[in-house]
């Protein structure tokens, strides 16, 4: 199938639509990270309630991603993408009137569905539309988007949440999600996978399924316990539907994955990269808002603006990559060199208790890997599958994503706390707090909510309590972020081990119509 957009005079427009629609979704995780804290004193949330305000996101999210890219290839891209903003807008609108914890979070699980749909079709509609140079141009876009998004995402969040309350973070994607409908269904073509016969049901069953219980177990495996009956009983239960899952689509004539993908050029190498951006640099637009608000004490809006510059490289590095003539391996590797070293400088400013400007330039160099590895990794996992299978090929690429980095915020969240609780009860009980009362006030604080703690805690001991919860909270975030660098250095050995060290030129077809 040759690139079609060559031939359509607004195929210009079909990208500046569809890249907005896909920054949407990470839009909205940013604009939701930095208005957290408010969100956990206006709701009287703890720490998991505010990992739940994104986890219950992403569950459904990167548990519905593949079946959400098979739907849009049956039903048309354009159509499967309408349906996601629809959702997406009607969930966000029932984030805004949320008047608890619970009500916040289901809502919050719905939108996820919404976003499931509208990503993948997004990337589904870019894979269909452009190819070769055209499409290489085409991400690049695409990841200069994604950076802008996450550029403009804290400040507008901090600005929101300081100025009109945490409830418009949400109600702002109302008026948002409608003018792309009306934009989607004016100016994008409807395009499908003509082989498509019909949807798998039973595999999307068993997928989605046993991705949620597993992403699940992880998520409560931090309070609950990992060894507990019920996280054992859904790990169990997740790994024996994937098997399933596996068994079905093997016996499928046209199955929604096709398992053919995995001895693609390139694939295993992108896939390794994709995690190592997921858990290594995208993980940190959560964490991020925290840290500059619990260390330095800014308020939302100064908090958001002091993340440019982790934000503003994701904005301007893909556009300077799409112009270099460099392999994938190559250019996912520094990616992923650049990120670890960011990672490392963060760690080590933060145990150093340095200024923010310190810190600053270790946010560079951090927002310089996540802004090459943004672009690159989506267009390097899209490229392992045909353009009539586009659908597909965006829910795995998504899929790897957004469960990696589930996993890590879980993960990083586990180490961030328990640090921090190790250093802070220990120096807190001779303040005169109890072990549980120390508990309970180091986990309201990694949550954000310093407000109320200033009217819980004794006045005489208010202020050296408050110096300790702040050096505690940077051992805190100095080992979450070590965590992710190591993540990082992990997968840099994996992706120049499994990619080749030129650009592939074979088209991905020949693989799919190779015999077994």
């Amino acid at each position: 199938m040759s690139s079609i957009a060559p031939d359509l005079p607004n195929s210009r427009m079909i990208l500046i639509v569809i890249a907005m629609v896909s920054c949407l979704v990470m839009l909205d995780n940013n604009v939701v990270a930095v208005a957290l804290p408010t969100i956990a004193a206006s709701l009287n949330a703890d720490f998991s309630d505010l990992q739940w305000v994104i986890t219950g996101y992403v569950l459904p999210f990167a548990a519905l991603l593949i079946a959400a890219g098979s739907f849009g290839d049956k039903v048309g891209r354009r159509f499967s993408a309408v349906i996601g903003m629809i959702i997406f807008g009607a969930a966000s609108l029932s984030c805004g009137l949320a008047v608890s914890p619970l009500m916040l979070n289901i809502s919050r699980a719905v939108q996820g569905v919404g976003a499931s749909l509208l990503l993948t079709a997004s990337m589904a509609i870019i894979n269909h539309t452009f190819q070769g140079a055209e499409r290489a141009r085409a991400y690049a876009f695409w990841g200069a988007c994604m950076g802008a998004a996450i550029t403009c995402g804290p400040i507008i969040g901090g600005v929101i949440s300081s100025a009109f309350g945490w409830v418009w973070a949400f109600l702002i994607n109302v008026p948002i999600c409608t003018a792309l409908v009306v934009a989607t269904l004016k100016i994008i073509p409807e395009s499908r996978d003509p082989d498509a016969k019909r949807l798998d049901y039973l595999g999307i069953l068993t997928l989605s399924s046993g991705l949620f219980l597993l992403i699940w177990a992880v998520i409560d495996g931090n309070n609950v316990g990992w060894v507990a009956t019920e996280i054992l009983w859904r790990v169990l239960g997740g790994v024996a539907l994937l098997v399933i899952f596996g068994v079905v689509e093997m016996q499928q004539e046209n199955p929604m994955v096709n398992f053919k993908i995995f001895r693609a050029p390139n694939f295993g190498g992108a896939a390794f990269a994709m995690v190592g951006y997921a858990a290594g640099a995208q993980v940190m637009i959560f964490y991020l808002p925290l840290y500059l608000q619990n260390a330095f004490g800014f308020a939302p809006v100064i908090a958001g603006i002091s993340m440019l510059p982790f934000a503003l490289p994701m904005f301007l590095v893909p556009r300077l990559g799409a112009k270099l003539s460099v392999a994938p391996r190559t250019l996912l590797t520094a990616g992923l060199c650049i990120t670890a070293a960011g990672n490392i400088l963060m760690a080590l400013l933060a145990d150093a208790d340095a200024s923010y400007y310190e810190f600053a330039l270790a946010m560079i160099v951090a927002g310089t890997g996540a802004g090459i590895l943004n672009g690159e990794t989506a267009k390097a996992v899209q490229g392992a599958v045909p353009p009539n299978q586009s659908g597909v090929g965006s829910g795995i690429a998504s899929t790897i994503r957004f469960t990696s980095l589930l996993f890590s915020v879980a993960a990083l969240g586990a180490v961030l706390v328990s640090v921090m609780l190790m250093r802070f009860i220990p120096m807190a009980q001779t303040l005169g707090l109890s072990s549980e009362a120390a508990d309970l006030v180091a986990k309201r604080f990694s949550a954000g909510d310093t407000a109320s703690l200033l009217t819980s805690l004794p006045a005489s001991s208010v202020e050296r309590i408050f110096a300790v919860l702040r050096t505690s909270f940077d051992a805190g975030f100095g080992a979450a972020a070590w965590v992710a660098a190591a993540v990082a250095i992990v997968t840099i050995l994996l992706t120049r081990s499994l990619m080749s060290k030129t650009q592939i030129k074979a088209p991905v077809e020949a693989v799919f119509a190779a015999g077994e």
